[in-house]
């Protein structure tokens, strides 16, 4: 079993020969057909690095199948390029959005992705150059590996050409666009909102408070513009959030902001009033509240997590939070932030409304 560029490649013999059908996931059900048989599946380079060597073998048990791997396309790149893997960032685009890229993308980084085929080309240099990328290098190896390998190179703004599969792209990040910061507390102007955000100060002590790690679960509650479900997602690869908003536009707005940065894959959106809408089983790492904050709601989180926030603006949110705090302890904190402003003729200091945070750790 292979996809027929791979096929077209195996000699003449007694073998039967059965295309892997597209969606790929379809084909796991034909292999798995042919138990009890000789069974042989083809995938370039290394399949268990962005191949199909994960999804086979978590389909079936670790005594039925055993895996030969080749050199992977990243490192036939690296070789090509005289690139060091250990400080470039490897990615697979061949089925993902590229949007994937944007938290990579910053001026120095080292990409080397696959890509779906040779007319991807041209949309990536174009998704680089909307993002204020258009500077980064382009190289695209085809074939990798075989006696006609091929690279060709030019910027995202110029580069053309026509180009076959198999193929990668390798990329040095160069240009204007906005990079993403590696610390907590992004600007709010990556995310579109109507003005129901957590603002970049208080986001970053809220984000530092919930304490991120890896492979942890995030429930948002009455998230907003998802900004702190967001940047739960980008402090690590592995961790993953969803969302609670009320509101159908901001629910949409929240999917979009998470697609704009690359993140869909590992956030669920869930539109309804919590706590009804909170899933009664599997209860999240942490949890955090920005809005709708009630006794129910209290009475609902404080026996969901490990760790909770949240957020209080009203005297009334105050309130019920000095009151969870005597109940169940943790720290309350009082957050006052001013920004200078013009008065008159010269400038003063302009308060926003301070915040007060409640957290708690089991």
């Amino acid at each position: 079993m292979a996809p027929p560029r791979h096929l077209a490649h195996v000699p003449d013999g007694p073998a039967e020969r059965i295309a892997w059908p597209v969606p790929y996931a379809d084909g796991i059900a034909m292999l798995a057909s042919l138990r009890g048989q000789r069974v042989v599946v083809l995938a370039s380079g290394d399949p268990f690095w962005f191949g199909a060597g994960a999804v086979i073998a978590r389909s079936f048990g670790p005594d039925e199948w055993r895996a030969l791997p080749g050199p992977s396309c990243f490192s036939l790149a690296a070789a090509k390029l005289g690139w060091a893997l250990e400080t470039t960032e490897c990615i697979g685009l061949h089925a993902t959005p590229f949007a994937q890229l944007r938290p990579r993308l910053a001026p120095g980084t080292r990409i080397i992705a696959t890509l779906r085929d040779g007319n991807a080309v041209a949309e990536l240099c174009a998704y680089l150059s909307d993002t204020g990328f258009a500077d980064s290098t382009l190289t695209i190896l085809e074939r990798l590996g075989a006696m006609d390998a091929q690279a060709t190179s030019g910027t995202a703004n110029t580069l053309t050409g026509t180009f076959t599969h198999p193929l990668v792209a390798a990329i040095e990040v160069a240009g204007t666009g906005h990079a993403l910061t590696a610390a907590s507390g992004q600007s709010d102007d990556i995310f579109d909102t109507d003005g129901q955000i957590t603002k970049r100060p208080v986001r970053a002590i809220t984000i530092s408070t919930l304490a991120p790690k890896p492979h942890e679960h995030l429930w948002d509650i009455g998230s907003g513009s998802g900004s702190i479900a967001l940047e739960w997602l980008l402090a690590h690869p592995t961790t993953r959030a969803t969302a609670f908003e009320a509101r159908a536009d901001r629910a949409a707005r929240i999917s979009t902001n998470a697609q704009t940065l690359g993140l869909t894959h590992r956030l669920t959106v869930i539109e309804g009033n919590a706590p009804a809408t909170l899933p009664q089983s599997k209860p999240a790492d942490a949890v955090f509240v920005g809005g709708g904050l009630s006794q129910a709601m209290l009475d609902a989180v404080t026996t969901t997590s490990a760790r909770i926030v949240i957020n209080a603006v009203t005297l009334e949110g105050e309130a019920l939070l000095a009151h969870a705090q005597a109940t169940h302890g943790g720290d309350l904190m009082r957050i006052e932030l001013s920004q200078s402003a013009p008065l008159g003729p010269k400038r003063g200091w302009a308060r926003s409304y301070p915040v007060v945070q409640w957290s708690l750790t089991r």
